[in-house]
């Protein structure tokens, strides 16, 4: 069933209130003010408007508050803002209707909890600083990057990093495939698979797993129950095109596939230059599929510098510093040819195809690490062995404690703290590097 495409007419979104000088807020010190020194409270109007530049209409109302000198009236309607500035609280600004989302352990949220896999992230202490607290099926300790992209907003944990951002503005994570169903699909759905790549056979010495090709399949069965929400293929295809996709496929294809040779002959089949060709080809096939299906606004997230991983370092770095140059020359051949891919699909009508650079971003954060707070590159937070990445965090390991200083949450997987990072360089270009032809945050307003 290929969708009909009608190009949708501009999409009218209401003007985003707020300034650059959002900034979390140190409650404490506001109990002391008003509590303790209320002669000093005028001379905290000054803050407070900082605080509240999102909110015009509490701006009035502690104009006016401020007058009349109502401190406790002010100090309640504060504490009113607190809470609806909370997750629960949030109203949030969507930019785009829809979200859904392809990929592999970097972003699975909890499709492979069923599986019989070795490849599974629902124990603690993975989870241990996501919302709520506990395991999810995120190989992370909190959030991943299309968590940071989706939500408008994480509480005062997060505020400084992302909250100014906005970034799609869902109010709440887009939900497992594995979990969601009816009306809930509207509105995005996570395909994600941990272990799965673009070849069927990647990641097949874990267990289950569902490769992109099941990914796409299960999308397929999605679509159906889509039309059938919305009354025809015509009414889907409108909505779809409204939506944002991204698609991160790839890593497992090297060190899942190719780079494992105990497992795989595909190292010994083809040259680096010419796997990239194989995958590329399969690949741009798979993505025809999805737009056929209805997805016009898709960001292919480029792999990342997986030759830095706490598990290639403990394996092959011979200082435990020093990236594979073998794996991320191989993974640069790839992502090249993924600029072309955007190229080509962009010919096809309505098409808005683009490219992020997630190895540029990745190393640009290694490189530049205590710029952005991370004192820790080279070792899982959580792991056993070399680098803690010989062996990838176990059930109930005890995990570093000052995990917003690690690049590396296990020993292949970002931690939470740089999740944010990329999520949010993915979503707005920090520079022209990050993206080809634009970032996320533009293809949400085409």
């Amino acid at each position: 069933m290929h969708l009909n495409y009608q190009k949708p007419e501009g999409i009218t979104k209401k003007k985003r209130l707020g300034s650059a000088c959002h900034t979390a807020f140190p409650f404490n010190t506001f109990i002391y003010f008003f509590t303790y020194s209320p002669n000093t409270a005028p001379s905290f109007y000054k803050f407070l408007f900082c605080w509240f530049c999102s909110h015009n209409t509490a701006l009035l109302i502690l104009d006016r508050l401020i007058a009349m000198a109502r401190w406790p009236v002010l100090l309640l309607l504060v504490v009113v803002l607190l809470l609806v500035s909370s997750p629960a609280g949030t109203v949030a600004v969507r930019q785009v209707p829809c979200y859904f989302i392809f990929g592999d352990s970097l972003v699975d949220n909890g499709n492979n909890n069923g599986m019989a896999t070795l490849a599974i992230a629902n124990y603690l202490p993975y989870g241990i600083d996501f919302p709520g607290g506990g395991p999810s099926g995120r190989f992370s300790n909190g959030l991943t990057t299309v968590d940071v992209i989706d939500l408008t907003t994480f509480g005062f944990r997060l505020q400084n990093s992302i909250n100014s951002a906005s970034l799609l503005g869902f109010d709440d994570f887009i939900p497992a495939y594995a979990d969601a169903s009816g009306q809930a699909l509207l509105a995005g759905v996570n395909f994600a698979s941990a272990a799965a790549g673009i070849r069927e056979e990647t990641g097949r010495q874990l267990g289950g797993r569902i490769p992109f090709s099941g990914q796409l399949q299960n999308y397929q069965q999605a679509v159906e129950q889509m039309v059938n929400l919305l009354g025809d293929e015509h009414s889907a295809a409108t909505h779809l095109s409204k939506c944002i996709f991204t698609v991160g496929m790839g890593s497992n294809d090297y060190l899942n596939n190719y780079f494992m040779p105990a497992f795989y002959s595909t190292g010994q089949e083809f040259s680096p230059e010419e796997f990239a060709d194989d995958l590329v080809r399969q690949y741009t096939q798979q993505l025809k599929t999805l737009y056929d299906y209805g997805a016009r606004k898709v960001a292919l997230i480029g792999l990342g510098r997986i030759g830095c991983s706490p598990n290639e370092l403990a394996r092959g770095s011979t200082n435990g510093v020093a990236c594979i140059d073998q794996i991320d020359g191989a993974v640069r051949l790839f992502n090249a040819k993924l600029v072309g891919l955007v190229d080509q699909f962009n010919t096809l009508d309505g098409a808005h195809f683009t490219y992020i650079n997630a190895f540029g971003i990745f190393d640009d954060v290694l490189r530049n690490s205590s710029t952005y707070g991370l004192r820790v590159t080279n070792r899982g937070c959580c792991g056993v062995g070399r680098n803690n990445g010989q062996i990838t965090c176990l059930p109930y390991q005890a995990p570093c404690t000052n995990r917003h200083e690690y690049l590396f949450w296990d020993a292949f997987h970002p931690s939470e703290a740089a999740n944010i990072i990329f999520a949010r360089r993915n979503y707005r270009a920090q520079s022209p590097a990050d993206c080809y032809p634009m970032d996320i945050s533009t293809l949400a307003r085409i």
